[in-house]
């Protein structure tokens, strides 16, 4: 396709599942194209904001693996003689890494001294995975302290979500227009849908993923603990919205608020 603007259709099926235009879809792209709104800037990979994604794919590989080495301790101890599962079967996570991480296997038994080799193997494996989790985690925090902290100030906003949201952004601020198109970016601003003989609303499927889970995470912990979000939560429950509802309004809601700061230039 020539030119720089490329639409892709997000509703409909076609064949073996793929996406194909509905008539709203199709006419809200070509608005779009004449007017200029689908030329959208860059994120630019030159400033913090780049620093941060970078960290930010160490620690999430390093958190994949520890949570999938972990699972694989546990099943060990589980399928392995009655006297390893009676001693770890109860054991909380820290504890289970670290005495795992303490075994010391003495010949006897080939199924017990092979499962003990391999749960202290996993459980050092666990240890080293800590680490990797850490030392990102330490560049991090002062980098988005540093480009955001009155993100970082908004109540449930820790320096991961902080992170997630910022890499979503980018290092240039002004590419985010507005807080609707920022909304719409992070996959929370209803837009029309068609569905063959009616209309309706639905989210943007194209939106960023670990942004919208960055909302969700605020979301959640504001309805564990802030009272201004339980109250809303519990007056839009007695009007009938259903929980899914209610966090897709409080999504938004935080978004709004996060937007301010996302589009605060760098100085």
């Amino acid at each position: 396709m020539s030119g720089s603007w490329r639409w892709i259709a997000p509703t409909g099926k076609t064949g073996a599942g793929k996406a194909s235009p509905g008539p709203l879809d199709a006419v809200s792209a070509a608005r779009a194209a004449q007017s200029g709104r689908a030329r959208g800037a860059p994120k630019g990979r030159d400033g913090a904001v780049e620093a941060v994604r970078a960290l930010m794919v160490a620690k999430r590989t390093a958190r994949a693996g520890r949570t999938q080495t972990i699972n694989q301790a546990r099943a060990l101890v589980l399928t392995g003689p009655d006297d390893l599962r009676v001693r770890f079967a109860k054991h909380a996570v820290a504890g289970l890494v670290a005495d795992l991480a303490a075994l010391r296997p003495r010949p006897g038994d080939i199924v017990g001294y092979a499962t003990r080799i391999a749960l202290r193997e996993l459980g050092r494996r666990a240890e080293f995975l800590d680490d990797q989790l850490e030392r990102p985690g330490e560049l991090i925090v002062p980098l988005v302290t540093a480009r955001a902290p009155g993100l970082l100030a908004l109540y449930g906003v820790g320096p991961d979500t902080a992170a997630l949201l910022l890499v979503a952004a980018g290092d240039h601020p002004g590419r985010l227009r507005s807080e609707a198109a920022w909304a719409h970016l992070c996959a929370v601003a209803p837009i029309p849908a068609s569905s063959g003989k009616r209309t309706r609303h639905r989210l943007n499927p194209g939106g960023d993923r670990q942004a919208s889970h960055a909302l969700w995470r605020i979301v959640i912990t504001r309805m564990s603990s802030h009272p201004p979000t339980r109250a809303y939560a519990g007056r839009r429950s007695k009007e009938g919205l259903s929980k899914k509802e209610i966090i897709r309004c409080l999504k938004r809601y935080v978004a709004r608020e996060a937007c301010h700061h996302l589009r605060a230039p760098v100085g």
